[in-house]
């Protein structure tokens, strides 16, 4: 009985370090909803790009001044869709765990998210500028990894799995410039909604 005890207050105190040196409030739809977002998002891309040709024909993609101005909105449409989304279900999560959505270990969080999210996209930018249209998909799949990577010590471990696979289909996608898209839907729709599914189940409360 002593025994029994002695394990189960270890397990307490676990419990209790975990929580206060990781941010361990991720919600599961966060991920699937940010998935399908993504892939509304790659979809309307992609007849901004490929529109007004024959599908059985050959197709080339066409990149005017409007049709990039069109893509950076869908982008920013995207981005703040998942943002909005994240922080909704994980704002839920952390109430039905009694525990404090802004505090040292989110900002902790956030900032070892946001270095390499910032740097990726003010290349991808850059690159926007001048031309260099094809490798950007593949990039943003890149720090999009590199960031995940670099936040997983401050949540959960599962984070740092999805973005070394998010950084290979990043470098993947650039020896295939052409699907770059592809690749995106991939790694941004359905590896999230996959992840999202999968933390559901483990973490449900």
């Amino acid at each position: 009985m002593k025994e029994e005890q002695y394990l189960e207050d270890l397990k307490e105190i676990k419990d209790i370090m975990n929580r206060s040196s990781r941010f361990i409030s991720l919600s599961g739809w966060s991920g699937v909803f940010a998935g399908l977002f993504a892939l509304g998002g790659a979809y309307a891309a992609y007849h901004t790009v490929y529109t007004n040709q024959d599908y059985l024909g050959l197709r080339s993609a066409v990149i005017t001044k409007e049709s990039l101005l069109t893509l950076l909105a869908i982008a920013l449409l995207t981005l703040l869709l998942s943002i909005g989304a994240g922080v909704f279900f994980t704002t839920r999560e952390a109430k039905k765990k009694q525990q404090n959505i802004w505090d040292h270990q989110t900002k902790r969080l956030l900032s070892a998210l946001a270095i390499p999210l910032v740097t990726g996209g003010i290349l991808c930018f850059i690159l926007l500028s001048k031309g260099y249209v094809g490798i950007v998909a593949p990039l943003t799949l890149v720090f999009y990894g590199l960031a995940l990577v670099n936040a997983s010590k401050f949540t959960l471990s599962e984070i740092k799995s999805l973005g070394l696979i998010e950084i290979a289909i990043g470098l993947l996608a650039l020896n295939y410039i052409g699907y770059g898209l592809l690749f995106w839907s991939i790694g941004f729709g359905i590896l999230h909604i996959i992840y999202g599914v999968m933390m559901q189940m483990k973490y449900r409360s």
